[in-house]
């Protein structure tokens, strides 16, 4: 029996060095399953994913997932997706930013695997495009002009040329703009962005399509989208590995690599 306080006091000692331990698992998960972009198809790719010509990402915002783009082909984005750990049924938003085939080239793929998705798209798509989407059964939305699509979450509305629009996340730190090719030019999507929402950008993700451009201007992009507010950058897919280094260069710190596997949150 005197035995049993020291035993007691023993078991006390060992909970209560245990619960620290349980109290930092919740902030773990609560990261995990927060705001962030998930680059899923990309010309480059982290260790064990497949690269290819094209651009997707996994958007998840305000409890909404999004697949912005989807890509070139199919069976490259779902393996990526697979090892990602990304079930194509999570997904309820497709939000397309312009009809060429490196960024809708993988939607087939999805459809089949989820085809109780909404899919935002320019209303200039071509016709047996949109039907073959409701031929899968999923709804589409067509856009025009800029607007709120769901809460928090805009779409730049059409831009020229090609046609295409680009996404807007407004959140606590700013704004955060996704683009497809950025083909009407970055620093303009990012301008209607601002216009749209009255609130500076505060990161700006995808495709610059800057290949070849000299290296002079791609300096006074960077110049002028530091002037718009922008803080964070994340250059991808059609940006070209100079512009990319020039980004790197400007934002210093700030730059974030693209590439499938790579995140980005806030």
């Amino acid at each position: 029996m005197r035995k049993l306080p020291l035993i007691i006091a023993a078991i006390l000692v060992l909970v209560l060095a245990f619960i620290p331990l349980f109290r930092q698992q919740n902030p773990v998960r609560q990261q995990e399953g927060g705001n962030k972009i998930i680059i899923v198809y990309d010309n480059k790719a982290s260790s064990g994913f497949k690269s290819s010509w094209g651009f997707a990402a996994l958007v998840k915002f305000k409890n909404h997932t999004i697949l912005f783009d989807t890509g070139g082909d199919g069976e490259i984005l779902l393996d990526n997706m697979k090892k990602l750990g990304i079930d194509p049924k999570s997904i309820r938003y497709i939000f397309l930013s312009h009809i060429h085939g490196d960024h809708t080239g993988g939607l087939w793929a999805i459809l089949r695997e989820n085809p109780n998705v909404t899919v935002f798209l320019p209303n200039i798509f071509p016709d047996n495009f949109k039907e073959r989407i409701h031929g899968f059964g999923a709804k589409v939305v067509e856009i025009d002009e800029p607007k709120e699509i769901l809460e928090g979450i805009y779409t730049t509305g059409i831009m020229f040329p090609v046609g295409e629009q680009s996404l807007i996340l407004k959140t606590s730190k700013g704004l955060i703009v996704v683009t497809g090719c950025s083909h009407p030019g970055i620093v303009r999507i990012v301008e209607r962005a601002e216009n749209i929402t009255g609130e500076n950008a505060y990161l700006v993700v995808g495709g610059f399509h800057l290949f070849g451009v000299p290296e002079k201007e791609v300096r006074a992009i960077a110049t002028s989208l530091k002037r718009l507010g922008v803080q964070k950058i994340m250059p991808c897919h059609c940006t070209g590995s100079r512009a990319e280094r020039i980004f790197a260069e400007e934002f210093e710190v700030e730059y974030v690599e693209c590439g499938v596997g790579k995140t980005v949150s806030w």
